[in-house]
């Protein structure tokens, strides 16, 4: 299969959006060091890219695309017939669809097909020991395997019944070529355990050595105003599949368990917050919003909007933003509000302005006033 060398829309990298975001997880995909991470985002080395796309799957906010790999276009073909199969071209196996590695292939996608009730037959990942993509794609293939089984016990856990049968078809791995069939009978998808990347890898992004030499950040320190660039929102197709897959009969719940292969995820707010807004300006796609009027301010959480970037909980200073452990996945919820003030009006200039305690004076009128001070004493 033959695929153009993928490209990234900065815009919507987490990288561009926070200069100093430490997300990696195309880096941490790409099993071929071909992705150079710098503070506006991502390059790829088209002299090391092997067109694998894992680093598509892996990025949640949709900033890589490849113009001959698209998903989408296989689900439009994959609900029209009774059974589907995808096998990845390495393998040379046949199916109904071939992809460049099993890895490449969502947890989103795959549990779409499993709530319509399609079988879907994986072909190939018996030959991820010998593969060159097998260095993180089979890592990535059992992580996207594990999120769709999230997603299945979460339709179960929020049957109206208990003993209700929820009608999801699981993918399976297909057995090896006869010829390196050792018997074994076909295998669920959830036997197939490869060592997964841990979730502080991610969020942190360096190795731990460098975490521990590093210089220790002030408390509260104020994000850098130039540190965020602005961008215009957007949501990905995988996030708008989400929404359909968490959607339950009757409005029942939907609960599942935070996954670092699910673009889902719900925010909560510990008491410190200095309403900088600096998580609702980091944002690409609009989860979190400012409500305000003349008289108050409101920071908002839409959790149909959230693609589980996390560059808001890399951004926030204080560490009072985090995410929920498990919550309920359906995006027909109100809108979240994490924190609402009334607003206050300065005594030098009249204007409205947000502040957790009561102050007399504005932000810009105290910064002129300190800057009078440190001028003339």
């Amino acid at each position: 299969m033959s695929l153009a060398t993928p490209n990234i829309r900065s815009s919507q990298c987490t990288r561009y959006r926070y200069r100093y975001s430490e997300c990696q997880r195309c880096a941490d995909a790409c099993p071929h060091d071909a992705i150079a991470l710098n503070d506006e985002g991502a390059t790829v080395d088209p002299k090391n890219c092997q067109n694998c796309a894992l680093c598509v799957s892996a990025c949640q906010t949709g900033a890589w695309s490849s113009g001959n790999f698209k998903l989408l276009d296989l689900l439009r073909q994959a609900i029209k017939q009774p059974t589907w199969s995808v096998a990845c071209a390495p393998s040379g196996e046949a199916a109904d669809a071939i992809v460049p590695c099993l890895g490449a292939v969502d947890a989103v996608t795959m549990g779409y097909l499993a709530k319509r009730g399609i079988p879907l037959t994986l072909h190939g990942q018996w030959h991820c020991g010998d593969c060159p993509h097998g260095k993180t794609g089979a890592a990535q293939l059992a992580l996207n395997l594990e999120a769709v089984d999230v997603l299945h016990q979460g339709a179960r856990d929020g049957a109206a019944n208990s003993d209700a049968t929820v009608n999801w078809m699981l993918p399976q791995l297909a057995l090896p070529p006869k010829a390196l069939n050792r018997g074994r009978d076909k295998m669920p998808a959830a036997e197939f355990a490869p060592a997964r990347r841990q979730l502080f890898r991610r969020l942190i992004g360096r190795g731990i050595d460098e975490v521990i030499l590093a210089k220790p950040q002030q408390e509260n320190e104020p994000v850098p105003v130039k540190a965020i660039r602005p961008g215009p929102y957007s949501l990905t197709e995988r996030r708008e599949l989400l929404q359909i897959v968490t959607q339950q009969k009757d409005g029942q719940a939907f609960p599942v368990q935070l996954h670092e292969a699910l673009p889902l995820m719900r925010l909560t707010l510990q008491p410190g917050c200095t309403v900088c807004e600096a998580c609702f300006r980091v944002c690409p796609t609009g989860a979190i919003q400012i409500e305000e009027n003349p008289d108050a301010w409101a920071l908002q959480f839409r959790i149909d909007r959230c693609v589980a970037c996390q560059a808001c909980l890399e951004v926030c200073q204080p560490r009072v933003l985090d995410a929920e452990a498990s919550f309920d996945a359906r995006s027909d919820q109100p809108v979240q509000t994490l924190m609402s003030l009334n607003k206050q009006r300065c005594s030098r200039c009249d204007r409205h302005f947000v502040s957790t305690a009561p102050e007399k004076t504005c932000p810009v009128c105290r910064d002129d006033e300190d800057a009078f001070a440190a001028i003339f004493g």
